[in-house]
């Protein structure tokens, strides 16, 4: 089972042995890596039938839910490590999420497609919403709903009560350390509460 590059630099931020909750765990493929890998006891949470499905099929346990009715059925610091990967800029309640995620977990590990990548802003200039590979549909068909740079989502964060032990811009599966809010078409944030 091979991880995409993002979810591969993701798991060094999860400790051996983690509680890990998955919201919006997709097919369940980073939760089984961690739980074969990392010996982390695993969970994941997504709303799709064919996600659910998938992610059971790898033997890994999962609750369908939407996220945006939040995280009731979790004890307050339940889990070591909370992700939340290329899901977050689909949430309508960004701050309720976060909060959520803050209360269940110690840690949480966010990603989401960064607005401010150059090519998203030229798209803008010239009068177009943008599509690329982090942002593949047209406005008219997009799940997304919330636009944000890193930071954006970096003074957001410290709203929340979470401080941001690092943050990453990738681009096409590399980390870009020059101009990352320029250049990384994708934001990955390793966050702990204050």
């Amino acid at each position: 089972m091979s991880l995409r590059a993002d979810q591969l630099y993701v798991t060094k931020w999860v400790p051996r042995g983690a509680r890990v909750l998955d919201l919006g765990c997709n097919d369940g493929q980073l939760l089984a890596w961690l739980r074969d890998n990392n010996d982390c006891s695993v969970l994941g949470v997504d709303v799709e039938d064919t996600a659910v499905l998938a992610t059971l099929q790898r033997g890994v346990d999962v609750i369908q839910q939407d996220l945006e009715s939040g995280l009731s059925l979790f004890e307050d610091n339940a889990f070591d490590v909370v992700l939340q990967l290329e899901t977050l800029q689909q949430m309508r309640h960004v701050e309720a999420i976060l909060a959520e995620i803050a209360r269940v977990g110690r840690q949480a590990i966010v990603s989401f497609p960064n607005f401010g990548y150059w090519k998203h802003r030229w798209q803008l200039l010239r009068g177009r919403m943008p599509v690329s590979k982090s942002l593949p549909f047209q406005w008219y068909d997009t799940p997304n709903i919330r636009c944000a740079t890193l930071h954006d989502f970096s003074d957001l964060a410290r709203r929340q009560g979470l401080e941001v032990q690092d943050r990453v811009a990738m681009h096409e599966g590399s980390r870009v350390e020059f101009l990352p809010n320029l250049r990384g078409s994708l934001a990955v944030f390793h966050l702990t509460k204050l």
